[in-house]
């Protein structure tokens, strides 16, 4: 086994030299402008994003300070907004030379540079392209299928929702769906978060994290598992930055050394910029397996009863343990059962490394544990954030300033949307509630989830497909055996700003609805609207466009949101789809009156500096869970993998790239691995090429070891030599996402585990 101590870089393998931030953020960002080619004015665009009365970036969910920078936007941040407000356009002559059949060929990034899409299109299947439409069209038509699938069958449509429209849209999208007839309402969360949301759930009776940005300045010891924060919220990279000036220790264990976690230069530091010293973010940065999650946080908890009978007590917080949880006796038999040699097999990490950070968190006061995708994304994803609450309840670590459990959410309001409703879960409603309001009686039955969706959609139980943003099609797990059975919908209608895949896998009617993004002027009847959304940290924002719109053609969310159902359903006297769509003010008032615990005097608070938080019961210590109290949870496996690999096979792990925010490719330069490549590859350490008989740079396939029946391969791949645990392949999603069986996700929610899929390597 390859020595895993210390993280140092190999020097003699690709990897970024320099720390995160810095001059590279400045290059990468000028790069996109000069791509882009955004119209006059961007710089002031850029300069309100994430600022009161400025408009929410639309791409990650990390929270805003009450006290912003001067820049309060990051590298990715930028691109998502010059990406935007590209001056490229995608029009009625564009769809006029091209048919879809051979858009289907594109690649991603070709699709997408096209750039915004301008007109309301339906698909003509004669011609085999989009062709130009009105609004009026569209809404009849869209209405009049919807209507005619409703009457057979009201639960063979999904209304799917990615985690960037706005609390108004997210509420008036899922009113839609449950005066339609069912809770069809999965969104991206299914495909990234969703674990949190179960999981988490489950054992501090909240779905989702208990700290906000404060305790950033409390705590003395920040844990990182499976989130790579230089990619996905560099903005995060500041308050880690101040916490490492004061003295705070951070641990990473990831199995991949990312550089956002290991050095940062702060761009908005001029000292720094111009040759000062950059911060050392991880003190300890441990590469374990592919899920090694579950073994790591056994052997710290395991430290911790060491440490503590070493001492005779005074180290487990045993008062809090005995007033607020619940399973300790079982969670203390087992972990102290569990032997060293085991979670050394497991974690692919030293004894001695473990019991290292083990001690440094027993001599921690206050602890925040972060985590993202490499935690939610495994078979035994819902056991990680489990094992990961009982090491911090151990020491109280939970509902009290300067530490909690804090997961690190990917898309901008994909937290939020659940909260005002968008969810297959009934019970997660207070359906009576708008019942009430609305005069009508909701579905009570479980919707579909993401995996759900996709097995409709095979078989043929879903007839009808809505979709409020994203790339479904390219972001699901058995993505290739998917793609044909699209055709046979009824219909696919898309609600986009660009163009993607998803919008080439057209049904027997397809429709494009091109909408504003948030930086852009949205003018409803009462005048310029805001929109709101939710951060990870549980704050509301406001947020206001200013620029001018991409097309006189687009409409907003809420308007084509209202458009599809004034279309598709009947009167009712007490659901007002013009009144709210002239003034959202009216749909805040509505998601008040259903959350009033959330959202007391949201218009007035819609501004707020630093957004208002709408609350966490398990942050005060109030556990609505089966027990009453937060629960202690015994492993009953050390690995979170679904299968561990054999002599034969490894553990994919896929990733996103630095020129990349969920489907969509900025480009192709994953600056902060030190690579530039066309995605189609796959990364292994040396010792592991050479024992698989392979050579840098040789062509291979990568099939899936999992035993169903199916075939799933992705050839093509380039074999690049990366840093990476032994047993261990890494590679770009969504290219290899075919790799991944519909079934294999997590037991609870449902969630792909695109982080630890077991493979075969043919040359």
């Amino acid at each position: 086994m390859t020595d895993r101590k210390e993280t140092h870089q190999r020097e003699d393998l690709p990897h970024y030299d320099h720390p995160s931030g810095g001059w590279g953020s400045l290059k990468s960002v000028a790069k996109h402008m000069g791509q882009e080619r955004p119209s006059a004015g961007v710089m002031e665009t850029l300069m309100r994003q994430n600022k009161p009365g400025g408009h929410m970036c639309t791409s990650c969910a990390w929270t805003k300070p009450p006290n912003p920078h001067i820049a309060e936007f990051c590298e990715n941040g930028a691109k998502a907004t010059l990406w935007d407000l590209t001056r490229d356009r995608c029009g009625p002559d564009f769809f006029a030379r091209h048919t879809v059949s051979e858009l289907r060929t594109w690649p991603d990034y070709d699709l997408e540079i096209e750039g915004r899409l301008t007109h309301p299109m339906r698909y003509d299947p004669v011609s085999d392209k989009y062709v130009e439409a009105t609004w009026d069209e569209a809404f009849s038509a869209i209405g009049a299928k919807l209507r005619e699938i409703r009457a057979k069958d009201p639960k063979s449509v999904v209304f799917y929702a990615s985690g960037r429209a706005s609390l108004e849209t997210s509420y008036l999208y899922a009113l839609l769906a449950r005066l339609y007839g069912n809770n069809n309402l999965p969104d991206s969360s299914n495909m990234c978060h969703e674990t949190t949301s179960v999981g988490l759930k489950n054992v501090t009776g909240s779905s989702v994290g208990t700290c906000v940005l404060s305790d950033f300045d409390h705590c003395d010891m920040i844990l990182f598992f499976g989130q790579n924060t230089g990619t996905n919220s560099p903005r995060f990279l500041h308050p880690l930055r101040a916490a490492k000036k004061r003295g705070c220790q951070i641990v990473t264990f990831n199995p991949v050394r990312e550089a956002g976690l290991v050095t940062f230069r702060d761009p908005q530091n001029p000292v720094e910029m111009l040759g000062g010293k950059e911060t050392v973010i991880s003190d300890r940065y441990l590469q374990l397996k592919p899920g090694g999650d579950v073994a790591v946080l056994a052997g710290l908890c395991k430290r911790v009863f060491e440490v503590d009978d070493e001492q005779g007590g005074g180290v487990i917080d045993r008062q809090f343990v005995a007033q607020h949880t619940s399973g300790w006796p079982e969670f203390e038999a087992k972990i102290r059962e569990i032997d060293w040699a085991d979670i050394e097999r497991v974690s692919g990490l030293r004894h001695e490394d473990i019991v290292e950070v083990g001690e440094m968190y027993c001599n921690s006061e206050k602890v925040i544990g972060i985590y993202g995708m490499g935690l939610t994304q495994h078979v035994h994803g819902s056991l990680n954030i489990a094992m990961y609450v009982n090491l911090l309840l151990m020491r109280g670590n939970i509902g009290r300033e300067g530490a909690g459990i804090s997961p690190v959410r990917g898309h901008s309001n994909v937290q939020g949307q659940r909260t005002v409703g968008i969810s297959e879960k009934p019970e997660l409603v207070p359906l009576d509630k708008i019942d009430e309001l609305f005069g009508f009686k909701s579905p009570r039955d479980e919707g579909t989830t993401t995996v759900d969706a996709v097995k409709g959609i095979l078989d043929g139980s879903i007839k009808g497909f809505v979709s409020l943003g994203g790339n479904f099609a390219r972001a699901i797990p058995d993505q290739g055996r998917a793609d044909p059975a699209w055709q046979d919908l009824e219909i696919n209608v898309q609600i986009a700003t660009k163009l993607n895949r998803s919008h080439t896998l057209v049904g027997k009617e397809a429709w494009l609805l091109p909408c504003l993004v948030r930086s852009e002027l949205d003018m409803q009847a009462t005048g310029p609207q805001a929109v709101s959304m939710e951060d990870s940290l549980s704050m509301i924002h406001g947020s206001e466009g200013k620029r001018e719109p991409a097309s006189k053609m687009l409409r907003s969310e809420p308007f084509i949101v209202a458009g599809i159902a004034k279309a598709t359903l009947d009167p009712n006297p007490k659901v007002k789809w013009d009144d709210w769509v002239g003034d959202y003010a009216l749909v805040r008032d509505l998601i008040e009156e259903t959350y009033p615990d959330k959202f007391t005097d949201f218009n007035a608070r819609l501004f707020t500096a630093g957004g208002f938080y709408k609350g966490n019961p398990a942050r005060e210590r109030t556990w609505k869970t089966e027990t009453g109290k937060a629960i202690f949870t015994a492993p009953k496996t050390l690995s979170a993998l679904g299968q561990v690999p054999d002599k034969d096979s490894y553990t994919l792990v896929t990733v996103r790239s630095n020129d990349q925010f969920n489907t969509t490719i900025y480009g192709f330069n994953d600056r902060l691995r030190g690579l530039k490549t066309d995605r189609h590859v796959v990364m292994m350490n040396p010792e592991m090429i050479a024992k698989a008989g392979l050579t840098e740079g040789q062509e291979v396939t990568l099939s899936c070891a999992v035993d169903d029946g199916e075939t799933r391969e992705v050839g093509g791949l380039r074999v690049v030599p990366y840093d990476l645990p032994d047993d261990t392949v890494l590679a770009y999603y969504p290219e290899t996402n075919p790799l991944v069986p519909l079934d294999y996700h997590d037991e609870l929610s449902k969630t792909p585990a695109y982080k630890g899929v077991p493979v075969r390597i043919r040359a």
